[in-house]
């Protein structure tokens, strides 16, 4: 079983490795495999790279991420810039329909709503709009609705997990209740838990995932 000590050093050089995080002004404390992230970026777009970059850590089992965004004097924008900027990216995505997403934007933080049919698509609007300047955070709030019935949502996911060699789907269990999913079982490591969720959000009136898969390491 890796060491509090080993985790914290493991997650420090993951991040000095990553190229879109300025790591000098992360602090890193690890505790059973719970990784506490804190300091200050940029920019919020790095502030999600350094959080991709510890969950990409062996031994990682949870986050807590208390990072603050800090943006420079000269990055700042006002909040109906942010919003106008938010609107025109969204608009040009073709993976986005636009025309059912509602912005709001408040000291910086961009708010999402509205409703969409494929998760995928609330995804790629999250992730058009936390990569523009002025922005220190992302509440995205879109609803996922797809009138799909819950036996054909379970036995598509299923299907999904069965497809994808890198995952063990005999070692999950998959309940679906009104495009609300619960995954329970044992998973080998995040990167393989991240792929199940993946699996999972694939399949049309996935609404929420909840996961409560439990990590094997240190077992």
């Amino acid at each position: 079983m890796i060491s509090d000590h080993q985790l914290q050093q493991h997650v420090v050089e993951e991040l000095e490795f990553e190229p879109r995080v300025d790591a000098a002004h992360i602090g890193v404390t690890a505790k059973n495999g719970v990784v506490t992230l804190t300091g200050s970026v940029s920019s919020y777009a790095e502030k999600v790279a350094a959080e991709a970059a510890v969950r990409r850590v062996t031994g990682v089992k949870a986050i807590a991420e208390e990072i603050a965004v800090r943006l420079p004097n000269d990055k700042k924008w006002a909040d109906d810039e942010i919003a106008e900027r938010a609107v025109s990216i969204l608009r040009w995505d073709d993976a986005v329909p636009n025309d059912r997403i509602q912005v709001k934007v408040e000291n910086g933080i961009v708010t999402l709503s509205g409703t969409v049919e494929w998760q995928y698509q609330k995804n790629e609007a999250g992730h058009a709009v936390h990569k523009l300047s002025g922005v220190v955070g992302v509440v995205n709030t879109i609803r996922v609705q797809s009138p799909v019935p819950a036996t054909a949502v379970t036995q598509q996911i299923y299907k999904a997990l069965a497809r994808d060699a890198r995952t063990e789907a005999s070692h999950v269990t998959v309940e679906t209740d009104s495009g609300v999913v619960t995954l329970k079982g044992m998973v080998r490591n995040w990167h393989e838990r991240e792929l199940i969720e993946r699996a999972a959000w694939s399949v049309p009136g996935v609404s929420e995932i909840r996961d409560q898969l439990t990590l094997s390491w240190g077992d």
